[in-house]
Formats: structure tokens, C-alpha cells, sequence
């Protein structure tokens, strides 16, 4: 008898079986197989688990589950990233909820440092713990904190070396500026979105009283305007800026402004002259055709500045204030926010005469993802990486197919960025980070080294005054080291113990396609420059994970899952309070908890990890996005109950028996089963190989719930239950070796589940520990060769229990009722199948007899299998008037069908072409003969 529980209820054993193989040590490498390595793209330690993650992990978690059991020497490399900006953001505000007046400014920078590390040391690993709750299989024992002492010197290491090999170089570039965080950040970091803002036109007076003659024509060449200026108006979206300009421009071929090349204009509100330079930049038909250009506030106009040898003008501080430093900014713009510069600055334009128009205008504006604020291109010092020659061999190692993206159109993305490679910034403006290994001496020179001593030593400063760059490298390019610096690189010890030489490169990275500039390139240019290899072969490309209507899921919109809440459940009024927090606007929250109450009014029930984690991998098909609906996750979870139900069916079938080996097969349904066992061994292999997740899934959960659960459960019940030992015996072998299968095949898309059965099973066959380290089934575990005709046999049988059951479903009689099959026509295989599987019929159908017939049938239902006719008699089964009517009924409907397709191919003319007529010949033919059988139907009733 089962000793398991009689329902599935995940929540009593997930946590359990985790806590069991992560203390076995069985995540760990082990074997003398090939190495097998996967690189978690490691998460913020600030963060929490989302869907995104939850998707990811799945599927990095069934590869390594699948090649842990065909047993390969597996490391999923584990690891977490320490995020500088957003973990200075979480310290910050813990200090100001604390209520004790500290900052990260009154601090200092030691102790605010000792406070993250105090912080990260209590609350920083919530992921990796959400992470274990899904099911993730990595090795925890060799996690890697990006800032633990290993990677860190690997950091310090590789700036030092691309410093001496001219790599890396400090100067003043604009870059992405966050003015609240004082910092600048990554592309990736910057969120630019469509907002309504205006487009303000303005008078730049011509210098030295020069004037011209404007004339300007209309699309189709006629003369609109022509007079007189003094004069170029100029349209621009951020007036403020103009304290910083530098030139105005037109395009060298506008015939508006072809003689004012090489002139000079009287930039409003300084009194600076600046000149009139051409460069096919401009958009002509945007604005006036002439624009402002500030070198040092924009990043186009910083590119146009570089090919006209312009000055920059930084007009701003560092919180986005005007500065107090130039003369011809006038003192009442001086310390003003920008925003309230702008307003000031408008209004004296207005004043002055000089602003022409204000219209409302849509832009792109770019906000930092964490601050929410505008971002300012600023001019800095900072330090950058040179990318030209790292850049075309990163390019060479994808083209070359070394890396290989998967799906492979995502190579065209990669290539596009790495053709257009900007020099990358390296440096952040923060405390929390991979500090600079460069020092200054008092006169500014820089100095790099891996310490100061070395620094002291190498240049002979001796006890010169010497203070460290208070910068930190941002936390792409610590990551961009992760697949070397976690395997013990640069130092020659710690590589030969971690197996640097086994899992670099890995086999497959798994990410999502917004970081394949800013992650996967990096490291390939990066593993392959220090190391000679490259990180990896294959990048599976994900998409994201959007709500059940194709929305993005965002706090805004009140349409975020948690992954946890689905595994565990969560309360409508917890859920509420989840999603509403920290919202500032009390309409949004009131319209959220609105629609969360409608969708989710008793919350959301707990699934376990596993319908969630089958849910992900079937979803997973080529493509960008995937739409999530926890409908799909409902319906997994009885996939789950589903196998639950069959193990103890299976369990209290077999009893106290015990097998070992393969089964000798006894009769059809086992030759049948194991055949397809056989088939889906081979697609599974295929499925893992192709990375297609969604197939997999597929192939598996109808193998098991229609090919195992039920066609093969019901089809090994006459034999279990007959009288013939042998058969039922074999029966229950089968039964047990299929399932024991049947989990193995499952288990790295649903480990909890699959393992908590298998528990059950494997003593039954002689076998102990755990499902984890199973061999996967492959093709050809055992011989099926010899099953082809069982296989063709218990097809046939399953069709035909198919077409009886449709019957008894669309007379409406009930499944306890026994009926009467009558059999005509067919070929002698029919024939013989239905004197051989006559008793697995009657017990499939509740049949009380199967009969041949000669001739015509009395009243009754039809179905065909094959070339054999089938028919269900009516009399004392169904009201016959009640059947008539039916059967008139559709008739006529049919007969509807069939004159609209002859009216239709009588209009067709000769234009029509060919595929649409034979399409519409089809149709006519399919509705004339379900008429016809029909028809034949109903004249049988009378």
C-alpha cells in the first residue's frame, strides 16, 4: 500500500526536500563526466525575486538538473551582484527610518560602508533564499558576493593591467549624470520615456549688425515669405542650456541660411559672441532649421562639438544647479535649480523681445531608473575603457560562431551595438564599490597600481602626500569579470581549486536581451583579453515576462506578480497592501486595489514551485515576451495532482511486490507504453539540445497525463485485474518502470514533485537516494524494435474507444450505462483486433457486446475508424423523437452550409485565383459529406 498522503498538497514537502539535497552536498560538482557550467547572471543583493527571475532560473535550473542526471560534472556558478547605487539607496533610506540623524554624508565614508556591509549582512541574501524556494539547484557552498576578496582583486587586477596596456584613460567626457544621486550611470540606467513638455522658440540677434535677406518656400517650391532679419530663430526644448552654448547650426544645403555660413550670432541673456557653423546634422524640416548647439549639455551636440573643435561650457553643478563661476552668466541665474533657470529665463527672453512662441511638444525624456529624476548630460572627469580593438574582436567571436546566440537572430543586436562601440565609462561617483586602485599626488598626477605601496614603490614617492581616487568602478564592469573572477583568476592556486580549467569557458549563459551590450559583450571582450577563452559558447536569449494581456508588469500599473506569493499564496488584503505601497497618488492606489479585488478576490491560492516552474518552461518558446496568466499555473498544478493520483494508483496496484531490471513485457498496452516511452526519451533529448523549453513541456505533460495517466492506467486494469498472473505481473513491473521514468523525465522542470513520488517508487525497484542524481532516460534504454505492431495495435484500440465514448458524450448517456457496438466493413486486421481486444473494449466502453453486421443497422449513432463503420443502436438508449429533432436540426444546418459554399463558387469570376477556389471545392465537399452521413443517419430512425 502507498504511504502517500492522499492529496498533493506541495507546501509539506518543497521546503523539506530543498533543505535534504542542498545538505547532502549534491549541488556541488561531482563525477569524472564532462564538465557542464551555467553562470547565474547574478542579481542585485538588494533585490528580491521577480518573474523575470523566476523565468530565468527555470530554465538554468532544469539545464542543470537534466545534465547533472546524464551525468556530467555540473556547476551552476552562483553568485550576487552588490549593486552600488541601489544599495546606497536602501542603506540611506534605513538611516532616515531609523530616525537618529544620520547619513551617508554625516557618516563619513568608512562607516557608511561598515553600515552596508552591517546591512548586507542581515537582510542581503532574501534572494538567494527566495531563490532556493523556487527550487534553484546551484552550488551555494561557492556563491560569489562580487565584492568578496576574490573577485575584488580579480577587479583591482584587471584595471591595473588595462592601464599599463593603455586601455584605460581618465578624462573629461559627458556621460549619463544623475543629479540627486550626484553620479554618473550606465545607458541601461537611464528610462526614456514619452512625456509632454514644450518647444520653445527664440531670437539669436545677428552679431557685428549684419543682416540678410530670409526667404522661405512652400512643398511645392512658391514663394511664402521673403524679408529682411537681423535675425535667426532658433528652437530648442531646454532654453536653460543656452547659458552653455557654444554655436548655432544649420544645414550646409538650406538655402534659408546660406549666407549667414561662417558668420556669428549674439546668444541672448550672456552677450558672448558664438558662430554659424554647417554640418548635415541638422533636420531641416524640424523647428526654424537652426539650432542651438551646447557641447557640454548634450550628447549629439557634444559629437558635433568634437568635429567643429568647439568649446564646452559647463553651466551646471553637480546637483544640477547653475554655476557661480562665469561672468557672462548674469547673477540671478546663479544657484538656481535648472528648472527654476528655466522659468527665469523664458520670462527675461519674453522681456526682451526675443522669444517668438511657445507650443506644446511630445519628448523622449531620459529619468534615472532609481532616483526618478531628469538626467543630465554633464561634463566630467572620468575614468573610460578605449573599446575599438576590444570591440572588433568581441565582434570576430560572435561571427565566427565561438558564441553562439540563441535564438540566432539576436547576433544582429550584438553586432549593431558592437559596431557603433562608444569608450566606456568605467567610474561612479559612490562610496559602494570596487574602489579606483589610482592615487594623486599633490601636484594632480595619477598614479595606478594594486595598492599604494606598490604605487610608492614603482614610482620612488617614497612618503609623498599621496590620497586615493574617491571613485568606484561601476558594477558592469565587476560583473563583465564574473565568469573568470569566480573561478579564482588571476591567482594560479585559486584557479586549480575552483576548476578554472573545467568551467571556463561555460556551456550556456541565460539572460534577458536588454544586457546583451551591457553584460554579455563586456564579458566576452573581457574573458577573452585576460584569458584567452571565451566565456561562454551559447547565450540563450530570454524575453520578458508580461501580465496575461501582453502589459508590462510595473508597480505603476498594479499588474506585478511575485513569484513567491503564486509558490506560497498571499491574502487579497496582503496582496493590496503589496501592491499599493509607496504609492504617493491616492487615485492610483484606490484604482489599483480596485482591479486587484476584482481579479484576485480571494487572493491568490498557494501553487508550490513546481506549477509555477512548468508554467515558466512551457511558456518559453522563441520570441521576445511571454504573457503569464496564472490560469496556466492553476492548470499545472493539476497536472501535478494529476501524477500524484496516478503514483498511488500505481502504488496500491503493486503492493507489497518488488521488481528489478527491465521489464519483460506480457502484452500490448505494456509494448505500447514502453514504445512511447521511447519516443518521448528521444524528443526530450532533442527538446534540451535546441533549448526549446516550450516543446519539452509539451511532449512531456502529454506523455504523462494522456499516454501514461490515462490511456495506459486504464489499459492495464483488465490485466491487473484478470486472471492471468503473468500478465499481471509483467502489468505492475511495467507500471512501476514506466513511472519511475515518467519522473525522471519530469524532474528538472518539476524536482519537488517528481522527487517526493519517486521516494515512493524507487524502493519498489530496488532503488535508494535520490531522483537528482537518477540517470535521465535516453533513447534505447530499452529494446522497442519489436513493438511496432503492439504499437499500431494499441493505436487502433485507442481509436476506437475514442469514437465509442464520442458517441456516449453527444447522446448525453452516462458513463455507467452499457452499450451495444455494431461493426461493419473494415479489412482482416480489423477483424482480428476485434477478436483479440474484445474484452479491453467492453471494459474500456462498457460495452455489453461487439457485433459484425452484414447489412443495414437498425436506428443508431455512426462513427468510422479506419475503414470500419461503427454504430451505437439507439432504441431504449436515447428518446427517438428527441433525436430526430436533433438530427433535423443539423441537417438543416449543414444543408445551410453547403448551399452558401455552392452560391459562393458560382460567383467566383475568373480572377479568383486558384487557391481560393480549390480552398472553397474542399469546403463543399467536407459539408456534402457530413450530409450525406448525416442524412443516412436520420433515415435509419424513420
Amino acid at each position: 500500500m502507498t504511504t502517500l498522503a492522499s492529496g498533493f498538497d506541495p507546501q509539506s514537502f518543497e521546503t523539506r526536500l530543498y533543505q535534504q539535497w542542498e545538505g547532502s552536498g549534491a549541488f556541488a560538482p561531482a563525477g569524472n563526466g564532462p564538465a557542464y557550467t551555467i553562470l547565474l547572471p547574478p542579481p542585485n543583493v538588494t533585490g528580491t525575486l521577480h518573474m523575470g527571475h523566476a523565468f530565468q532560473h527555470t530554465l538554468m535550473d532544469a539545464l542543470v538538473r537534466y545534465h547533472r542526471m546524464r551525468g556530467y560534472r555540473t556547476l551552476w556558478q552562483m553568485g550576487t551582484d552588490h549593486a552600488g547605487i541601489a544599495t546606497e539607496m536602501v542603506v540611506s533610506r534605513n538611516l532616515a527610518i531609523e530616525g537618529k540623524g544620520e547619513t551617508r554624508d554625516s557618516l563619513g565614508r568608512e562607516k557608511f560602508i561598515a553600515k552596508v556591509w552591517e546591512w548586507k549582512q542581515h537582510s542581503g541574501d532574501t534572494i538567494e533564499r527566495q531563490m532556493r524556494r523556487l527550487g534553484a539547484s546551484g552550488d551555494w557552498s561557492r556563491s560569489v558576493f562580487t565584492m568578496d576578496p576574490m573577485p575584488s582583486q580579480a577587479v583591482t587586477e584587471a584595471f591595473v593591467r588595462l592601464h599599463e596596456q593603455g586601455l584605460i584613460y581618465r578624462g573629461q567626457r559627458l556621460v549619463n549624470w544623475d543629479p540627486v544621486l550626484k553620479t554618473a550611470i550606465s545607458d541601461l540606467e537611464v528610462v526614456s520615456e514619452e512625456e509632454n513638455g514644450h518647444l520653445w522658440s527664440i531670437r539669436y540677434p545677428l552679431a557685428d549688425g549684419m543682416s540678410y535677406e530670409h526667404m522661405e518656400v512652400d512643398a511645392d517650391g512658391v514663394e511664402i515669405l521673403r524679408e529682411t532679419r537681423d535675425y535667426v530663430v532658433v528652437a530648442t526644448t531646454r532654453p536653460e542650456t543656452m547659458l552653455g552654448d557654444t554655436a548655432a547650426m544649420v544645414h550646409p544645403e538650406d538655402p534659408r541660411y546660406l549666407a549667414l555660413h561662417g558668420k556669428f550670432v549674439q546668444l541672448p541673456l550672456t552677450g558672448r559672441r558664438i558662430p554659424v557653423i554647417t554640418d548635415d546634422y541638422v533636420d531641416r524640416a524640424f523647428g526654424t532649421g537652426v539650432v542651438k548647439v551646447t557641447p557640454a549639455h548634450d550628447f549629439n551636440d557634444y559629437a558635433v562639438g568634437q568635429r567643429h573643435s568647439l568649446p564646452l561650457i559647463n553651466i551646471f553643478t553637480d546637483d544640477a544647479r547653475v554655476v557661480s563661476s562665469r561672468d557672462d552668466i548674469a547673477d540671478k541665474y546663479r544657484g538656481l535649480d535648472r528648472f527654476e533657470a528655466r522659468k527665469l529665463i523664458v520670462a527675461d527672453l519674453d522681456a526682451a523681445g526675443l522669444l517668438v512662441e511657445v507650443k506644446p511638444h511630445k519628448l523622449q525624456v531620459p529619468r534615472g531608473d532609481r532616483s526618478g529624476q531628469v538626467i543630465e548630460p554633464y561634463l566630467t572627469d572620468q575614468w573610460f575603457v578605449q573599446m575599438e580593438t576590444l570591440g572588433k574582436r568581441g565582434l570576430e567571436l560572435a561571427e565566427s560562431g565561438a558564441v553562439k546566440f540563441v535564438p540566432p537572430n539576436w547576433i544582429n543586436t550584438y553586432r549593431h551595438w558592437m559596431e557603433n562601440l562608444q569608450d566606456w565609462c568605467i567610474s561612479r561617483q559612490l562610496w559602494w564599490g570596487h574602489r579606483i586602485p589610482a592615487w594623486f599626488d599633490d601636484a594632480g598626477k595619477v598614479f595606478v597600481g594594486r595598492s599604494e605601496a606598490e604605487v610608492r614603490a614603482a614610482h620612488g614617492l617614497g612618503d609623498a602626500p599621496l590620497r586615493q581616487d574617491p571613485d568606484v568602478l561601476e558594477t558592469w564592469f565587476s560583473s563583465a569579470m564574473f565568469p573568470f573572477s569566480t573561478q579564482g583568476w588571476p591567482d594560479a592556486a585559486a584557479m586549480a581549486e575552483r576548476g578554472f580549467a573545467q568551467h571556463v569557458p561555460s556551456n550556456v549563459l541565460v539572460t534577458g536581451f536588454d544586457i546583451i551590450f551591457f553584460w554579455v559583450a563586456r564579458m566576452v571582450m573581457m574573458t577573452d583579453h585576460f584569458t584567452g577563452q571565451v566565456p561562454f559558447h551559447d547565450v540563450y536569449i530570454t524575453g520578458l515576462v508580461r501580465d496575461k494581456n501582453g502589459q508590462k508588469m510595473s508597480k505603476s500599473k498594479g499588474n506585478v506578480l511575485d513569484p513567491i506569493d503564486i509558490i506560497d499564496g498571499i491574502s487579497a488584503d496582503d496582496l493590496v497592501a503589496k501592491r499599493t505601497f509607496g504609492l504617493m497618488q491616492p487615485k492610483m492606489a484606490e484604482k489599483i486595489e480596485k482591479d486587484t479585488r476584482k481579479e484576485f478576490p480571494n487572493g491568490i491560492n498557494p501553487h508550490g514551485a513546481d506549477a509555477l516552474r512548468f508554467t515558466m518552461a512551457a511558456l518559453a518558446g522563441p520570441g521576445r515576451d511571454i504573457k503569464f496568466d496564472l490560469a496556466r499555473a492553476e492548470g499545472y498544478k493539476n497536472f501535478c495532482n494529476k501524477l500524484w493520483n496516478a503514483t498511488r494508483f500505481a502504488l496500491m496496484n503493486v503492493g507489497d511486490a518488488t521488481f528489478n531490471g527491465k521489464p519483460q513485457p506480457q502484452t500490448d498496452a505494456e509494448r505500447w507504453i514502453l514504445s512511447q516511452l521511447d519516443r518521448v526519451s528521444a524528443e526530450a533529448a532533442e527538446h534540451f539540445a535546441s533549448y526549446r523549453f516550450d516543446l519539452l513541456a509539451q511532449c512531456l505533460y502529454e506523455f504523462a497525463w494522456n499516454q501514461f495517466c490515462d490511456w495506459f492506467v486504464e489499459l492495464a486494469k483488465p490485466a491487473l485485474n484478470g486472471d492471468d498472473d503473468a500478465a499481471a505481473d509483467s502489468t505492475r513491473h511495467t507500471l512501476l518502470y514506466v513511472l519511475d521514468a515518467l519522473l525522471r523525465l519530469l524532474h528538472p522542470l518539476i524536482p519537488f514533485v517528481s522527487e517526493e513520488l519517486w521516494q515512493s517508487v524507487a524502493p519498489k525497484l530496488g532503488k535508494s537516494g535520490s531522483l537528482m542524481l537518477q540517470p535521465y532516460p535516453q533513447a534505447g534504454d530499452i529494446d522497442t524494435t519489436a513493438f511496432a505492431q503492439a504499437d499500431a495495435d494499441i493505436e487502433w484500440l485507442k481509436a476506437m474507444a475514442s469514437a465509442v465514448r464520442r458517441i456516449r458524450s453527444e447522446l448525453g448517456v452516462s458513463p455507467a450505462r452499457q452499450l451495444a457496438l455494431l461493426a461493419r466493413g473494415g479489412g482482416a486486421d480489423d477483424a482480428s483486433r476485434l477478436q483479440r481486444f474484445d474484452a479491453s473494449l467492453r471494459f474500456l466502453c462498457r460495452l455489453e457486446r461487439i457485433e459484425m453486421i452484414a447489412g443495414e443497422p437498425p436506428a443508431a449513432a455512426p462513427a468510422v475508424v479506419g475503414e470500419l463503420q461503427l454504430f451505437v443502436p439507439l432504441e431504449g438508449l436515447v428518446d427517438m423523437d428527441d433525436e430526430r429533432a436533433r438530427l433535423d436540426k443539423e441537417i438543416a444546418k449543414i444543408a445551410a452550409e453547403k448551399d452558401k459554399s455552392e452560391a459562393k463558387l458560382a460567383r467566383f469570376g475568373a480572377g479568383v485565383p486558384a487557391a481560393v477556389v480549390e480552398q472553397e471545392r474542399a469546403r463543399l465537399a467536407d459539408w456534402a459529406g457530413k450530409l450525406d452521413a448525416l442524412s443516412a443517419q436520420r433515415s435509419r430512425l424513420g
